[in-house]
């Protein structure tokens, strides 16, 4: 079992971040800000996904002018990212952003982001201080000659005096690069020099494959070691993807579990149907279950029974067209391979609305 680093708890609107929270999973629009229905539209998709918080760039005048109106549509807490134009995270602030980002190496002079420390605390806004290897501050750079963790987890440190000598605490930070191992190093220093919740991600990771990879070695050794409160998978990709990638990431952990996880075999000669294409359709027709569940689709008896003792649902091939159904780790019935993925949604949904309706009647008990 994974023992958590102990951070202090922050909040970013309704989401609590650190502490004993469970670790966040985040996202990022890609649309235009201006674009209020649009952005509001992935949006919508991303917390269908389950994305627990949003982040949204804003650029320029037009897209902090259409941030209040995003912010009223969204039914989770959105991050303000701002580059360069300070005035921007003040502007965000008041238009009821959750958060702001900074990056400590664009943002500005220290005075400037004392304003944008005040605009935060007058309006309630958490702050993420986000390093990134690509952006150091200059000073930086030419003392330590290359971006490396030494001088990433001094940029962060620095920063957050600056908002601790500010009475400023709800803050969290990120010290990300494209490469794996300057992120993890970075992290793993940052993670011994300051208590305060951190926020986890290898950026520019790549297009979806790569990305996914990418992300799972850095994201993954870090929260295998405790370290973490929320992550953002970064991808050339839908958010959607990042989402689904981030909370697949936390499964494997056992750190966060939603939807269901499918557990198949690679299929071979021994299958008694189609094991790739069987799968493809089951995580498409059951990408709607937000209940977290177990299903094993395993094509023959070599590990099929095993595997199925473990899950809630199973299905084991075996000959003449037809396998064996587990329920609850035990054989149950017998089904043609024709009818199997249509029989196997109907046991998952079925399924899903009773745990849902025993937690219901929990809650209600309590």
């Amino acid at each position: 079992m994974i023992e958590r680093r102990r951070s202090r708890k922050i909040r970013v609107g309704s989401v609590e971040i650190g502490g004993d929270a469970p670790i966040a999973v985040q996202t990022m629009t890609n649309t235009l800000t201006a674009d209020a229905q649009a952005t509001i539209a992935q949006i919508r998709q991303v917390e269908e996904a389950g994305a627990d918080i949003v982040r949204v760039s804003c650029p320029d005048e037009e897209s902090t002018a259409a941030f209040s109106a995003i912010v009223k549509a969204s039914k989770i807490p959105i991050v303000a990212d701002i580059h360069f134009h300070y005035r921007r995270a003040i502007e965000a602030a008041k238009a009821g952003a959750a958060c702001l980002r900074i990056n400590p190496g664009n943002i500005g002079s220290a005075a400037r982001v004392k304003e944008v420390v005040q605009a935060a605390k007058d309006h309630g806004c958490a702050m993420r201080i986000g390093v990134n290897a690509g952006s150091l501050e200059k000073e930086l750079l030419e003392r330590y000659g290359e971006p490396c963790p030494e001088a990433m987890v001094e940029s962060a440190l620095n920063h957050a005096r600056i908002l601790q000598d500010h009475d400023f605490h709800e803050f969290k930070i990120s010290v990300k690069a494209s490469d794996v191992f300057l992120t993890v190093a970075a992290y793993q220093a940052l993670a011994e020099a300051i208590d305060c919740p951190l926020h986890l991600g290898v950026t520019e990771a790549g297009a979806t494959r790569i990305g996914t990879v990418k992300s799972s070695i850095g994201l993954g050794s870090l929260l295998w070691a405790g370290i973490g409160d929320t992550i953002r998978v970064s991808l050339a990709a839908d958010p959607v993807e990042e989402v689904k990638v981030g909370f697949d990431i936390l499964k494997s952990l056992g750190l966060r579990h939603r939807g269901v996880n499918i557990i198949a075999c690679p299929s071979c000669a021994r299958q008694g149907f189609e094991v790739i294409k069987t799968v493809e359709a089951l995580e498409q027709r059951l990408a709607h279950i937000a209940t977290p569940m177990s299903l094993s689709i395993i094509g023959c008896v070599v590990n099929g029974p095993g595997e199925a003792l473990f899950t809630d649902i199973g299905f084991t091939g075996g000959g003449k067209g037809a396998g064996m159904v587990y329920v609850a780790g035990k054989p149950d019935h017998k089904m043609d391979n024709e009818r199997m993925v249509e029989h196997i949604v109907e046991l998952v949904e079925a399924k899903a609305r009773q745990i849902e309706a025993d937690r219901t009647t929990l809650e209600a008990a309590e």
